[in-house]
């Protein structure tokens, strides 16, 4: 029984009458609570041989069984009240709709999920999209959630599924221990900036509400259902491209990455000969920390002078200086545009040595 399908009925149900509201499934596990907490926990003394009709109080809460020719599932509301006996009664109905509707939606998941993973042959996915009743032509995106933790990974999958109900076009999935996907529906205003919002949306709710720490990578918007993997690929690649190149932001898209996509997908011989290119008189090592640490600020200040001097509160005649030091060093003046941008990319060619070396 897919817990997610539930998750977002019972949390509404559960605000509006002001009672905890849950989904057991056959083993007497919650599947599906409007409080959080008790996900995953099992429920003592609960007797699965119930007829439909019947109720049984227990505990505090009130049980009742769901139409057992559809999988089978139990629903509970907080309190053995008439009151409860009712909400009980009323979310039985919406579960067994639910459940009837449930078979579609996960072949539909699955189909997407094998779409963006390329398990299935291109041949047939527009057959099995016809099958499925499932329009070739959607618009979509796909964003990738990945957390160290493997013990995240259905905690992680239940919450973004919350944020994303299935009574709307977005499918949410495992395809790892690691790896939540998220495929966005994505209307016609929408754009990259307004997904990068999104995805800082999710990794705040997962950071700030559940303390699970996430990376999400962002692919591009893609047309038509053949293109999915295509998005999928990139939002990895943009995971590990910013895991080298951009490890201060949570969320990195892969239209935003720039000359770094380049930089990743180079040899690392042809990057060794680039650097031995560049620094003919001086290699980039010799630099210390503190020179390094200027570069960079003057970089973010689009190599002006007067403005970087004042961020680093020195006199702009010492700024000069150590420019000037540089420049003896490695022969490249970094207030001359061209030389400038020459030795940013070498800077970045450099982070993406140390990461093969380091295993990343």
């Amino acid at each position: 029984m897919a817990s997610k399908h539930y998750l977002s009925v019972v949390q509404h149900l559960g605000e509006a009458v002001g009672r905890v509201i849950g989904v057991l499934d056959e083993n007497s596990s919650v599947v599906a609570c409007s409080d959080i907490s008790m996900m995953n926990s099992t429920r003592v003394g609960i007797p699965m041989d119930m007829a439909v009709d019947d109720v049984l109080r227990h505990g505090g809460y009130t049980y009742r069984y769901v139409d057992p020719t559809r999988r089978g599932a139990i629903v509970f509301v907080e309190g053995e009240d008439p009151e409860a006996v009712r909400c009980c009664g009323a979310t039985a109905v919406v579960i067994e709709d639910m459940m009837r509707g449930g078979d579609d939606r996960d072949d539909i998941t699955t189909f997407i999920k094998n779409v963006v993973t390329n398990n299935i042959l291109p041949s047939d996915t527009f057959v099995k999209a016809r099958d499925l009743d499932f329009a070739t032509d959607v618009r979509t995106a796909s964003l990738v959630i990945r957390y160290e933790d493997a013990s995240n990974s259905v905690s992680v999958l239940d919450i973004v599924s919350q944020l994303f109900p299935m009574d709307n076009k977005d499918f949410v999935f495992n395809v790892n221990e690691n790896e939540t996907v998220l495929v966005k529906d994505v209307e016609d205003n929408i754009d990259m900036d307004d997904l990068c919002r999104l995805g800082e949306s999710i990794a705040d709710v997962l950071e700030n509400e559940h303390r699970i720490h996430v990376n999400i990578g962002i692919g591009s918007i893609v047309n038509g259902v053949k293109e999915m993997s295509t998005s999928f690929k990139e939002a990895r690649t943009a995971l590990e491209v910013g895991k080298v190149f951009d490890t201060e932001h949570t969320v990195i898209s892969y239209e935003n990455l720039g000359i770094a996509r380049l930089i990743y997908q180079l040899p690392t011989t042809i990057c060794q000969q680039f650097l031995q290119e560049v620094f003919k008189i001086g290699s980039i090592d010799s630099l210390d920390q503190e020179t390094l640490f200027t570069i960079q600020r003057f970089f973010d200040n689009n190599l002006n002078v007067s403005e970087t001097s004042r961020g680093l509160f020195v006199h702009r005649n010492t700024l000069v200086y150590r420019l000037e030091k540089i420049k003896k060093i490695t022969g490249l003046d970094l207030r001359e545009f061209d030389q400038a941008i020459i030795f940013k990319v070498a800077l970045m060619v450099r982070k993406y040595l140390d990461s093969t070396k380091n295993g990343f």
